[in-house]
C-alpha cells in the first residue's frame, strides 16, 4: 500500500477473524451478487470483504477478471455471525488472481458514527 493512501485514511483498520457473508446485494438492483463471502478488515468508515469466483451467482461475474463496474453501487449484505445488516457503497474493488477479489464497501454515510464505533467494539479481531 501506498505511503500516501496510509496518510489519508479515514480511520483506522482492525484484521479480524474472518466473519462470513450471507448474501451480497445490490441496493439499486435488489440483484443478488454473491452467495458468500468473508469480511475481513473493518474500520469505523469502511468493510474490507473477499470474495471467491465461486460465491458470486452469475456466470458473467464469475469468468470475468474485472468487477470495477461495481464501483458506486449501493450494496447490502449480511454478516452472519452476527445476524446484522449492513449497507453502502462499493468503494473500491481489486483482482487477487487465484485468490478472488477484494471488495471495500464505504458504509459511513448509511449509519451514524456511534453505531459505526460500537460495532468496531463488537467485531471479534
Amino acid at each position: 500500500m501506498k505511503a500516501t493512501a496510509r496518510k489519508y485514511r479515514q480511520a483506522p483498520r482492525k484484521e479480524l477473524t474472518p466473519l462470513t457473508l450471507d448474501n451480497f446485494a445490490s441496493l439499486d438492483t435488489l440483484q443478488k451478487l454473491a452467495g458468500f463471502g468473508e469480511v475481513v478488515e473493518a474500520s469505523s468508515t469502511g468493510i474490507l470483504l473477499h470474495f471467491k469466483r465461486d460465491d458470486f451467482i452469475e456466470k458473467d461475474l464469475r469468468s470475468t477478471l474485472n468487477i470495477d463496474f461495481l464501483v458506486g453501487q449501493n450494496v447490502y449484505f449480511t454478516i452472519h455471525e452476527m445476524g446484522l445488516e449492513i449497507s453502502g457503497t462499493v468503494a473500491r474493488t481489486k483482482f487477487m488472481g487465484k485468490k478472488g477479489f477484494q471488495v471495500a464497501v464505504d458504509y459511513s454515510k448509511d449509519a451514524p458514527e456511534y453505531w459505526r464505533e460500537c460495532l468496531m467494539d463488537l467485531l471479534p479481531e
